[in-house]
């Protein structure tokens, strides 16, 4: 594409796959000028092609791109993460000003964030990261998003940002979300809160499917009533969908042919490795990460079913059907929240190590639309965090109490039952194992530190005493 509209968009963006192309006509879509560079001119091509009639424009040269932009320039990067990003930011610099702006949307890991705002403003240059949650069709119709660091720059942007965003009651959903990596670090805990919501929904499949023997349009047909009441949400709207798609070849439900290995693109586990670094719990998520992991050992799984398979019982048969898919409800109820309440928990705890200053209101009110964790109950953890601010955890919240202690009865009968048939549960147990050691006032771990003590002279602390203690355990 040649540069004969000099100086004419107000936003560029450098990668035109499905997200970035969608991005930019969205843009298009209400009125900004935009344009867009990639190095394949098919790309850049199919960007006019399909915002024909709106002012945009397609480049495979970056330096017409770069001269195509009004001043100070506004430019925003959708590429893989990493190295990639650097070397686009190296190749950017020497054609750009100082006062021009750099938004990273991908998913970059936030470290990687907090280098680049530190370099580049030592520079003079304006950046900012910013996480984009909704896929492909949230881009083009209306994301949340998550922009954070530089709030000169985001005000710049925000105007276009606010216009392009899904809209909950008419709010949008986007919100500055604070200093730093903190837009990175926010979208990296909502894809590891994806991760615990997205295994939970499998293990659902998997009770009704292997224990209670249902075929797979009565499993459509219980994710679609679900998804009409309290549960109602993104993923499971697509869950429904996807148990009534058909393979056009065979005529059979696609998902009979897919297989049963699940890969990921990092950010679950990235959201697990610093909650650890954290010290802060959040088990559903981390037992997600973990199943995906071990789905991908099928030659392994097939040897040891062929060991074990012996040992399966004949699932939930003898339960009442409706009356188990009732309670299986009130539990995956009961572990959505606490995946939620996991997430949120670890944002607080981030929040205060890295001086974020985060919103949890805010958050929870621009996920309420647009992106994948999108969910009604999403209302309830605004509203909470609204009337408290400063809510040590949501399960602490007096209407969010109502709704633990209500479903906690149906996820213990669930759980032990399908423990019993040899059914696997594990994020649903991991939700259950996490409650029960919230609310315990105490937990064992003092005999942890007399263990530590006894091997490594480790020390302890004493009830009602100052200082740390040491024993010889062996002294007779």
């Amino acid at each position: 594409m040649s540069n004969s509209d000099n100086k004419e968009y107000v936003l560029g963006m450098i990668g035109l796959g499905t997200m970035g192309r969608n991005l930019l006509l969205n843009m298009a879509d209400h009125g900004f000028p935009v344009a867009g560079f990639d190095l394949d001119p098919q790309k850049a091509a199919q960007l006019e092609e399909e915002g024909a009639g709106n002012k945009v424009k397609g480049f495979s040269t970056i330096k017409d791109f770069v001269a195509s932009l009004k001043s100070p320039r506004t430019i925003m990067m959708l590429v893989p993460a990493g190295k990639i990003v650097d070397s686009v930011i190296e190749e950017l610099l020497p054609l750009i000003d100082q006062g021009d702006i750099i938004i990273d949307s991908g998913n970059s890991h936030f470290t990687d964030t907090n280098r680049r705002v530190e370099d580049l403003e030592s520079k003079g240059f304006h950046f900012f990261g910013m996480g984009i949650s909704g896929g492909e069709e949230g881009a083009r119709r209306g994301p949340s998003m998550m922009p954070g660091g530089d709030k000169v720059a985001y005000k710049v942007v925000e105007p276009i940002l606010e216009a392009i965003s899904a809209k909950v009651n008419g709010e949008p959903c986007v919100t500055y979300i604070g200093p730093g990596a903190s837009g990175h670090f926010v979208k990296m805990v909502h894809n590891g809160i994806e991760y615990g919501l997205m295994q939970l929904i499998a293990e659902t499949y998997e009770v009704l499917k292997k224990g209670l023997k249902l075929d797979n349009e009565a499993i459509h047909q219980v994710f679609k009533e679900w998804n009409e009441g309290k549960l109602q949400s993104y993923l499971l709207e697509i869950t429904r969908d996807i148990f009534a798609f058909k393979d056009k070849q065979t005529g059979e439900l696609l998902l009979d042919l897919i297989k049963d290995q699940a890969k990921a693109k990092g950010t679950g586990k990235w959201t697990s490795q610093i909650s650890m670094d954290l010290m802060l719990p959040i088990t559903v998520i981390d037992t997600a990460v973990a199943m995906r992991d071990l789905s991908r050992y099928k030659e392994l799984r097939i040897q040891a079913a062929a060991i074990y398979s012996k040992d399966e019982s004949n699932g939930l048969q003898s339960e009442d059907q409706q009356a188990f898919i009732a309670k299986l409800e009130e539990a995956f109820y009961f572990s959505m929240i606490i995946t939620y309440a996991q997430g949120m928990h670890l944002l607080m705890q981030a929040s205060e190590e890295y001086a974020y200053g985060l919103d949890l209101a805010k958050i929870a009110k621009i996920w309420r639309g647009g992106c994948i964790i999108r969910a009604h109950f999403l209302d309830a953890i605004y509203k909470a965090f609204q009337k408290q601010p400063t809510l040590p955890h949501l399960l602490l919240d007096s209407q969010i109490e109502s709704f633990i202690q209500e479903s906690l009865p149906y996820i213990r009968s669930v759980v032990s039952k399908a423990a019993e048939q040899g059914i696997a549960m594990p994020a649903y147990a991991a939700s259950l194992s996490y409650f029960d050691t919230l609310r315990s006032e105490t937990m064992p771990d003092n005999l942890i530190q007399a263990q530590r003590d006894f091997f490594g002279a480790h020390t302890y602390e004493l009830i009602g005493s100052e200082g740390t203690y040491h024993t010889n355990w062996e002294e007779k």
